[in-house]
C-alpha cells in the first residue's frame, strides 16, 4: 500500500509540483478501481500500465512546478495554457504518444497554479475558489479542442465537462470528493480503501466524459448504478468490500468503461487535502 501524501499547508513551487505528481502516482497505485490502470492490471486500457502512468507523472512534475511558479507570479490563463501545452508534449514523449494524463494536466495544473498564488499572497480561499476567481472567465472563453474526446462528448450530450467544472471552482472536488474523504475515514481501514471509497462516490456524482465517450449515456448509467450499489452496501466499511470492488472493476473492463475524469478528481482531491485546501 502506498503511503499517504504528507500535508504541506505552506509550500514552495517545487513542493507543490512534487506533491501533485505524488498524488497522480497514488491514484495509479490504488486497487481495485473500476476499469482503471493499477499495478494489478491495465483495466480497460490496452495501451497503458502502471509503470507508464508513473513515468508520465514524473515527466509532468517540472511543469506542475512551473504552473505553481506562474500562479505565484500572477500569470493569466494564456501563460498557464502555454505551460500546459509544453507539459502535454513532455507527457507524449515519456509515454510514446499515449495520452495518460491530459485531463490531469488541465485540472491538477490549475490547482497547482492556485496553490502557487495562495502561497505567495496568503489568500484565504480554497484552491478551487482561486481558480474560479482568477481564471474562471478566461477558462470559459478559451480555445476549444474541437476533436478532443471531451469536446465531442460535450456537444453530443450537452455536458459542461472539465472546462465548466474548473471555471466553477471544481464543485465536484469540494462537494463530492471532500465529504467522501471524511466519510471514508470513518469507514475505511487503510488509505487505499479510503481512495476506493472516494472514487466510487465521484463515479456516482460526476457525469464523467470518459464514461460518456466510451459507453454513451447507457455506459454512464451502468457505471453510476454499480458504484451506487457498492456505496449502498456499506462501501469499504463492509467486510466483503474488496471482492465486490474487484467484480465491479471486471464488469467495467469487460464493457471497456473507464472513469478517467473521476480518477483525475481523486488525485486532485488528495492534492487539495495535502495542501490543506
Amino acid at each position: 500500500m502506498s503511503a499517504p501524501v504528507r500535508a504541506v499547508p505552506v509550500a514552495t513551487s517545487v513542493e507543490i509540483g512534487r506533491t501533485a505528481a505524488a498524488c497522480l502516482k497514488l491514484e495509479t497505485a490504488t486497487y481495485p478501481k473500476p476499469g482503471l490502470v493499477s499495478p494489478v492490471d491495465s483495466g480497460a486500457h490496452d495501451d497503458m500500465d502502471a509503470a507508464l502512468m508513473d513515468r508520465s507523472a514524473e515527466a509532468l512534475a517540472p511543469f506542475l512546478t512551473a504552473l505553481a511558479e506562474a500562479g505565484a507570479a500572477g500569470a493569466g490563463m494564456d501563460r498557464l495554457r502555454a505551460i500546459g501545452v509544453a507539459a502535454e508534449g513532455a507527457m507524449m514523449a515519456a509515454t510514446g504518444g499515449i495520452n495518460t494524463h491530459r485531463g490531469a494536466i488541465f485540472g491538477m495544473g490549475l490547482l497547482c497554479a492556485a496553490a502557487g498564488f495562495r502561497a505567495r499572497y496568503a489568500v484565504p480561499q480554497t484552491l478551487g475558489g482561486i481558480v474560479a476567481h482568477r481564471w474562471g472567465t478566461e477558462i470559459l472563453r478559451g480555445p476549444v479542442a474541437l476533436h478532443s474526446h471531451g469536446s465531442k462528448v460535450a456537444r453530443r450530450h450537452a455536458t459542461g465537462g472539465a472546462r465548466a467544472e474548473a471555471a466553477a471552482g471544481f464543485p465536484s472536488l469540494y462537494g463530492i470528493a471532500g465529504p467522501a474523504l471524511v466519510d471514508g475515514r470513518r469507514l475505511a481501514v487503510g488509505d487505499e480503501a479510503l481512495r476506493v471509497h472516494v472514487l466510487m462516490a465521484l463515479i456516482v456524482g460526476v457525469a464523467d466524459t470518459n464514461l460518456l465517450y466510451r459507453g454513451g449515456a447507457e455506459g454512464l448509467a451502468f457505471a453510476q448504478a454499480q458504484a451506487q450499489a457498492f456505496l449502498a452496501a456499506g462501501s469499504v466499511g463492509a467486510a466483503d468490500w474488496r471482492p465486490r470492488a474487484i467484480a465491479i472493476h471486471h464488469a467495467f473492463t469487460a464493457r471497456r468503461l473507464s472513469p478517467g475524469g473521476c480518477a483525475d478528481l481523486l488525485a486532485m482531491a488528495l492534492f487539495a487535502e495535502a495542501l490543506a485546501a
